[in-house]
């Protein structure tokens, strides 16, 4: 059985970033839980923190059949918002800081709606985070034609990744981790993350614009409509965010 190919230099360590959150609007849904982490070589977690915010306002009955955090809980619990989102600011701006690339699946969902939670707050935002990994494009981009779904539990199956608590923001986040060290023993990513970083912005682009190609055919948007295909941050006057695209 052979071993499988060495990471690049860039992927033995790596910062991971989840969100879980009120709903999928980044404009308008707010922060319940967040994640930031450091993973080695090993796809082992070597530093970790995790938060629960107060989000201000009611968690709908849906977000908490996915994530499990009730309003009761997070009124009791949680710490203040503006206090959560500022620290994973901190946290995010010190890895980026250090050029360490920060992974995250759907990456433009979790800084977008991470950059309104900011400016809500008066917190100042990231600005143009990078480099940013985002499996969900990469896997999109090197393996097109591959039918089904693309959640996270999906695509970290196909890489034989363990997930185990799904839409936990930490559990989430390290298999997310996991998944872009594999996509980078399986496919030829590019020389450097900051290589990488440019490409998925192009790569994005483009998977937004064929899923609204597909949606205008199906009836499911109006020809007018367009996806959001803005990486790893987008603004909140498109058509349409395309939040959701993980789940497609």
């Amino acid at each position: 059985m052979t071993s499988p190919p060495p990471l690049p230099p860039w992927l033995t360590r790596v910062g991971v970033f989840d969100l879980e959150t009120t709903g999928i609007d980044v404009t308008r849904d707010r922060i319940v839980t967040a994640h930031v982490g450091v993973l080695d070589h090993h796809g082992a977690e070597i530093a970790a923190r995790t938060w629960l915010a107060d989000p201000g306002i009611p968690i709908p009955a849906g977000a908490t059949a996915i994530h499990g955090i009730t309003s009761e809980r997070a009124y009791r619990d949680g710490a203040p918002a503006p206090q959560v989102i500022a620290g994973v600011v901190a946290a995010l701006r010190s890895l980026l800081d250090q050029g360490v690339p920060v992974v995250a699946y759907n990456a433009a969902f979790d800084f977008s709606l991470l950059a309104h939670e900011a400016r809500r707050h008066r917190i100042a935002p990231l600005e143009n985070p990078s480099p940013v990994i985002d499996p969900l494009v990469i896997d999109k981009a090197y393996d097109r034609y591959r039918p089904g779904k693309r959640t996270l539990e999906i695509v970290a199956a196909h890489y034989r990744v363990d997930l185990v608590g799904a839409h936990d923001a930490s559990a989430d986040a390290v298999a997310a981790g996991r998944v872009a060290q594999a996509l980078a023993q399986r496919f030829p990513l590019p020389p450097s993350a900051a290589e990488l970083h440019t490409r998925q912005i192009g790569w994005a682009r483009a998977q937004a614009a064929s899923l609204t190609d597909y949606f205008v055919r199906i009836g499911r948007i109006e020809p007018t409509e367009r996806l959001d295909g803005r990486w790893p941050v987008r603004d909140g006057d498109a058509a349409r965010q395309g939040a959701s695209a993980g789940s497609l």
